[in-house]
């Protein structure tokens, strides 16, 4: 399998308190007409510590059934249990899905060894190739360089989605190892891209699927000055889409935009007055409102 290009982290959409099926469908296929080379569904963009285990499989296996063949399906399956990540993703297997976006284990911030342990036995009980999440910042904890060295040594562990803000970061583990590296961070894609990486894991992807697709093609094929004309479009909207805790702005965004309702599931919630005019005018700006 390989893992190349854009990949969405697709939000979850709520209507009422349930998933809304009919808008993740709609979804589903403006993602493929846009070109990605993959979803992600229920990963933290996905809302996934907010829905129960019945919803997430059920979603996994709407995206599972709904693209079809036609995009990779990376099933957003961790959990900072060891035996919860392990059932999730081989359940996501049975399935369908065709790899898994494995965070660290957040909160217990367990040991490297704990931590390669943790990830050594879901590749090796699920048989589902592995994406390494690590995103310190979110999960408490990295993942060491020479943890993945040592991760990389299981063929089940497929890749690396590197969300620590680190342009040099990337530079390292392609130093040390050959593996898939996939940017955690819209705005920092194209910096990733080169020095190595192959491709993102985004979350603005879910409004300009095309256009991101667009941009990551044409940094994979070296067409730096087309890549660099859609980064610098898109600037403002990669950073504040962040400007509070992601997905809270990428849901508002999509809801002015008319593919969800604004919904969320508390902790999360609705965002403040001053950065919702933020984030409409950077919509405004950027040609999408």
């Amino acid at each position: 399998m390989e893992f190349k290009g854009v990949y969405t982290a697709m939000i979850t959409p709520f209507r009422e308190g349930a998933v809304d099926y009919a808008a993740l469908k709609t979804q589903i296929e403006e993602q493929i007409a846009g070109k990605v080379a993959g979803v992600v569904p229920v990963g933290t963009t996905g809302e996934s510590p907010t829905v129960s285990p019945e919803e997430h499989l059920k979603v996994i296996e709407f995206v599972v059934d709904t693209a079809a063949g036609r995009c990779q399906v990376i099933a957003g399956t961790g959990a900072n249990s060891t035996d919860e990540a392990v059932y999730l993703t081989c359940e996501a297997k049975k399935i369908g899905a065709d790899a898994t976006l494995q965070v660290t284990p957040y909160y217990n911030k367990p040991t490297q060894e704990g931590i390669y342990r943790h990830f050594s036995t879901v590749a090796d009980k699920c048989g589902l190739p592995v994406v390494l999440y690590n995103i310190p910042g979110r999960s408490g904890v990295g993942i060491n360089v020479e943890t993945i060295v040592r991760l990389r040594q299981n063929p089940m562990i497929a890749a690396v989605k590197e969300a620590a803000g680190s342009v040099d970061r990337v530079s390292e583990i392609l130093s040390k190892v050959d593996v898939p590296v996939l940017c955690g961070d819209d705005s920092l894609t194209l910096p990733m891209i080169s020095v190595g990486a192959s491709g993102v894991i985004s979350v603005a992807s879910n409004l300009i699927p095309g256009e991101l697709s667009a941009m990551v093609g044409a940094a994979l094929q070296g067409d730096v000055k087309s890549a660099l004309v859609l980064h610098r479009k898109y600037y403002r909207l990669f950073k504040d889409l962040f400007i509070e805790t992601n997905p809270i702005p990428i849901k508002a965004a999509m809801a002015m935009t008319g593919r969800c309702a604004e919904e969320y599931r508390l902790p999360l919630c609705e965002m403040s007055p001053g950065n919702r005019k933020i984030l409409a005018d950077t919509l405004k700006s950027c040609g999408i409102l």
